[in-house]
């Protein structure tokens, strides 16, 4: 089972990072905090203090147009925001 789906990249996760030392991730909606925690060890090799994790529903959408009605749906996930240990960093741009 792969836990870590991607990292999110937005100003409020940038800016957590940067102020507070904190990640979010898009994780499998059947991790735990104690698989997510490993995971990112393993992962990018620091060192992890505690693990959020948020579940997100499915979100339907409809719109009214010239033809006709259109359906969208944006699936559920589930985001984790990890706290890591003083004097550990995450470089998401180090290999671009």
């Amino acid at each position: 089972m792969n836990i870590l789906i991607k990292p999110i990249i937005t100003e409020k996760a940038t800016n957590d990072s940067e102020l507070f030392n904190r990640y979010a991730f898009v994780v499998n909606k059947k991790a735990n905090k104690l698989e997510i925690k490993n995971a990112v060890e393993k992962a990018y090799g620091v060192e992890i203090e505690s693990v959020r994790t948020m579940n997100y529903p499915v979100q339907r959408n409809t719109k009214f147009t010239k033809s006709g009605m259109v359906h969208a749906m944006k699936g559920a996930y589930k985001k984790a925001i990890v706290q890591l240990a003083e004097g550990d960093n995450i470089d998401f741009y180090s290999n671009i």
